[in-house]
This record gives structure tokens, sequence and C-alpha cells, in this order.
């Protein structure tokens, strides 16, 4: 929102008005404290997303919108129904390997393998130094069957863990002793067996990531939509609360007297006394109350006597402002003094610092085509 509020400078009419002033201006400040609040809310969710992927996770800060709610929620329905999907055919996988598994523990090798090593018991005292993790079929078999939530995800944990089985017991025995031979017989076996099932397998995790990703997407655009959504939002209702101030200046400004033609005199010559992105500034507002009016240019002809009050007092405001910020005194112009200071003995004396200005703004009777020229009230 543009400029504060036009302070007091007239006569209002009653205190009604006044209270009735105040009772808009402390809605407004309600209503932009709830709107810089969402703004903040947008800007953190951007944020989180620049930092992190889009994930599925259930809750959104965008629950201020029942619409926003209701496409995150289909969309997380229908990623529980596609992982739902996915576990059911990975469960089948996993029933399929199952029975890989029974016929190689099914085989007369296959003993030695069914239950875990114990090492005491065979004197086996450097195997847990040389075995870093124990697997036999006995522990696949209960994983398999685990129903706490430990049991395996998918049929590539199963198959190392069966590799596993078998490299241990060929990392620990010599190449040369049955039990090495066994388990590289069966090992053997294995491979052949699960080179049928690895084309569906592989197929299947394709299919997985492929559907992961466009859940990740789907989701990512909704919550971009959601945000786009509410932003659009925030930026009518910031323009409703412009609306609503301009209203407001406008009502104050109707309350306020008339600006002289002395005050006029002294606008011009306070406008001279501007550097020029100043004068831009002010001549900005004069283009946002008259679209035709020409802004631009090294030739602006500005006439304060066709100008509206509402014009001339954001005009009297922005230069009182502006002199006060370069640091100079009001005595050099006055532009709120209602006592006569002589226009002449100001109106022309431009310091060394104008006259190198590349672009400058004059009263009418010093006006040449290489300044902008105001046309001050006669």
């Amino acid at each position: 929102m543009e400029d504060g509020l036009i302070p007091y400078m007239g006569t209002v009419n009653s205190g009604s008005d006044v209270e009735a002033f105040e009772h808009n201006l402390d809605q407004i400040l309600v209503k932009v404290n709830e709107l810089e609040k969402r703004v903040n809310e947008v800007e953190q969710i951007y944020h989180d997303q620049s930092k992190k992927q889009p994930s599925t996770s259930k809750g959104s800060t965008l629950g201020k919108d029942e619409r926003q709610v209701n496409n995150l929620m289909k969309l997380q329905q229908d990623n529980c129904s596609r992982e739902a999907a996915a576990a059911k055919r990975m469960q089948q996988l996993i029933s399929q390997f199952g029975d890989i598994v029974r016929q190689i523990t099914q085989h007369k090798w296959a003993r030695p393998f069914m239950q875990p090593v114990d090492a005491k018991a065979l004197g086996l005292h450097d195997y847990h130094k040389v075995i870093e993790k124990p697997m036999d079929f006995s522990t696949i078999k209960k994983q398999m069957e685990a129903a706490d939530g430990t049991a395996y995800k998918n049929v590539r944990e199963i198959c190392a863990d069966v590799r596993l089985v078998f490299k241990n017991a060929m990392k620990y025995n010599d190449e040369k002793s049955d039990i090495h031979v066994m388990a590289k017989t069966l090992l053997r076996k294995f491979e052949e067996k699960w080179l049928h099932l690895y084309p569906e397998v592989t197929k299947e995790e394709k299919r997985l990531e492929q559907e992961e990703a466009e859940a990740q997407l789907d989701m990512q655009l909704a919550k971009e939509a959601a945000n786009a959504r509410m932003a659009r939002e925030i930026s009518s209702e910031l323009y409703e609360v412009d609306m609503h101030l301009e209203d407001l200046r406008a009502m104050v400004i109707s309350k306020c007297r008339r600006i002289s033609t002395d005050e006029k005199r002294k606008i011009a010559a306070a406008l001279d006394k501007l550097p020029v992105e100043d004068v831009d500034k002010a001549l900005e507002i004069v283009a946002q109350y008259d679209p035709s009016f020409q802004s631009k240019g090294d030739l602006v002809d500005l006439d304060l006597d066709a100008q509206s009050e509402p014009v001339l007092w954001k005009l009297k405001i922005f230069v009182k402002g502006a002199l006060e910020v370069q640091g100079k005194s009001s005595a050099v112009v006055d532009v709120d003094s209602n006592h006569d200071r002589s226009y002449n003995n100001n109106g022309g004396n431009n310091n060394n610092s104008n006259k190198k200005r590349k672009k400058e703004i004059c009263n009418a009777i010093a006006k040449t085509a290489k300044k902008r020229s105001l046309k001050p009230s006669s």
C-alpha cells in the first residue's frame, strides 16, 4: 500500500466524522494484520518446498480453503489406494519367491543351512569375527511371516538374505570342504530359479517408481495451485484494502479546506527545489489521477490550476516531506505557511547542483525547451 494516512490539515465538521474515520482505520489495520499472516504462511510454504522434495504426508497448512483441502485429501486417498495396490502386487511376488525358497530348502543338502550356526557348540570360536551377519533359512522364514511390521518389504530383501546364507558358508569354510561345496551348489540352483522371477520383479519396481514420481508431481502441482490461489485471493484483498484507504483519503480531503492560489505557487516553488527523481515522483502522483497526463519526457507542462483538490493536497504533502528528507528548512519554501513569502524571491534561484540536472521543473515564466515547465497560478 502506498503512502501513509493523510494528516489532519483542515477543519473536520464533527466528532462523529473523526470517530468514523478512526473506526474504519482500525478495521483496515486488523485486515492488514490478517493479510500479513497469510502472506507469511504462503512464503513459509514456498520456503519449505524449496528445501525438500514435496511429500505426500497428511496435513496441510492450506486448510483455510475447503476446495484446497478436498483436492489434497483426494490426492492423499489416491496415493493410499495406489500404495495398497502396489503392496498387494509385491506380496504376490514375495509369495512366488517363497516357492523358490521352499524348493531350495527341500534339497537334500539344505539341512546345514536351516538353523542358525551354533558356533559355541561346534567350537567355532572365530565364527562371529569372520561372519559379520549370520543368516539361515529359519530366520528368513520367520521374517517372511512376521506380522509385527518387521516383515520383508520386497523380494530383493529376501533374495539378499538367501544369498547371504550360502555366501557366509562359503566364506567361513574351505573351498574343498563339504559345506562349501554344498553352499556353492545350492547358490547356483537358487540363482537359476531367481532368473525366472527377476523380470517380473524389475517390471514391478519400475512401475512402482513411476507411480511414486507421478504421485509426487501431482501433489506438488496441487500444492502450488493452492498456493497460487491463496496468493491471488490475498492480492485481491490487498487491492480492496487499498481502495478502502483511497476512499478514506478522499473523505479526509473532502473535509479539508481548498488549496489557495498562494499555496499553489509555493508548491510550484517547492517542486523547483527538488531533485529530478523527486520531481518524477510528484508527476506520477498527478498521472495516477489523470491517465492522459504525460509525466515523461524533457518537457512536461503541469497546470496546477487544472488539478483536483486530492492531487493538490497530495502534492503539498509530498513536496513538504521531500524537502524535509533533503534537510532543507521550511524557511526556504514553507508550503504549509499561509503568510506572505514572495514566490519571486525563491522561484528563480537555483543553486549549482540544480543547474546540473538533466531534467528540471520550473514555473511557466522560466520554462525552456530543455526544462520541464510548471504552470503556477497567476
